[in-house]
């Protein structure tokens, strides 16, 4: 059995232009400070992480692990969320997500989606430099506008849609088949992949890829009202990658899962700092050890009350405390008996063969 790796932190939510948010060894030091042992980097902002000169140069990349080896840290996963998203947008989201993409493809749809691509696979390559074997993303999205049934489903639509997004992807899971590293989607409503039931219909259509895997985060699926502890039953051989994050779900009579279009603190479903909120992480980190995920533990903070750096604070103990120090044999091992053959024959009254 293996025991996890953690805590890491998801340096995304903390980035700012004032010290120490500003620039990847000043996070990197205030990270270390609060208990953190690895950072998941993002890779849209060039002044954290230049995704392009990482690709491009593994002396770059030996640098970043230096600056974070002299604080105690080094990298838990980079993250292209951003990029990931912009493999695949429905036009009634082209607005929304164009700003996602440098300023010169704003107005280029079929730009923005070669650019995404392309920086998936430079990410492979920076990943594969960097010593990663886990790469956290999202699937982006053509079908979503439809994830209700109103006009009623259409098959046609969502096959159409799943083939184009498979076949979207698998160039760039082929990529990161030769750099060695794992892609995992976090499975997040907005994406096509925000499920078990679409992720498995996409691991089929990529013809089972090794490289197509999952970021567990329970906080998406507490929203979903689904089965967090079974899905990992069902899934633990795909799950690469763990975002540690709360959330809790409080129905009422004006408002359920789709959340009313209200903001964040009146959704009954919300997400928290981690403890304040729903999720049972202890049985999830039992599951997890049980199936020896060897991946690392992120926090991912997002709270609609909670500040972030208390959240962070209190995060790192918070998975501190959860990780599962896993046994090296079995507690009754002292009662064993021998296995010798005609030991066991006399145990079970049978008479030795000739």
């Amino acid at each position: 059995m293996k025991t996890l790796k953690g805590p890491s932190l998801f340096l995304s939510q903390f980035i700012g232009e004032a010290a120490p948010f500003n620039t990847l060894e000043t996070l990197a030091a205030w990270a270390a400070g609060l208990g953190y042992k690895a950072v998941q980097i993002p890779t849209h902002l060039p002044h954290i992480f230049n995704l392009d000169e990482a690709a491009a140069s593994r002396t770059y990349c030996d640098e970043v692990r230096g600056k974070l080896a002299d604080v105690g840290l080094v990298v838990s996963e980079l993250s292209t969320h951003l990029q990931g998203q912009l493999v695949a947008v429905h036009p009634a989201y082209e607005q929304a997500f164009a700003g996602f993409a440098p300023d010169a493809l704003r107005h280029d749809r079929t730009g923005r989606q070669q650019w995404a691509v392309e920086q998936l696979k430079k990410a492979a390559k920076a990943s594969q430099y960097l010593g990663l074997n886990a790469h956290a993303t999202f699937s982006g999205a053509l079908a979503w506008p439809y994830f209700y049934p109103w006009p009623p489903r259409n098959a046609a639509l969502f096959d159409e849609a799943f083939a184009t997004l498979a076949e979207r992807w698998i160039p760039i899971l082929n990529s990161f088949d030769e750099a060695g590293v794992d892609v995992c989607y976090e499975l997040h409503p907005g994406e096509d992949l925000h499920d078990g039931t679409t992720f498995e219909r996409f691991l089929t259509l990529t013809g089972n890829h090794p490289r197509c895997n999952i970021l567990f985060d329970p906080s998406h699926m507490v929203l979903q009202q689904m089965d967090y502890l079974g899905f990992i039953d069902y899934w633990h051989a795909r799950i690469r990658a763990f975002h540690v994050k709360d959330a809790e779900f409080n129905p009422s009579a004006q408002s359920g899962v789709y959340g009313g279009y209200q903001p964040w603190v009146d959704r009954p479903g919300r997400f928290r700092s981690l403890g304040d909120g729903q999720v049972d992480f202890k049985g999830i980190f039992s599951k997890l050890a049980q199936y020896d995920y060897a991946g690392w533990a992120t926090l991912e903070w997002e709270c609609c009350l909670k500040n972030g750096e208390t959240g962070a604070r209190e995060g790192a103990k918070f998975i501190t405390d959860h990780i599962i120090t896993v046994a090296d044999h079995a507690f009754d091992d002292f009662a064993l008996r021998s296995s010798e053959r005609t030991a066991i024959r006399q145990m079970l009254g049978l008479e030795e063969r000739s």
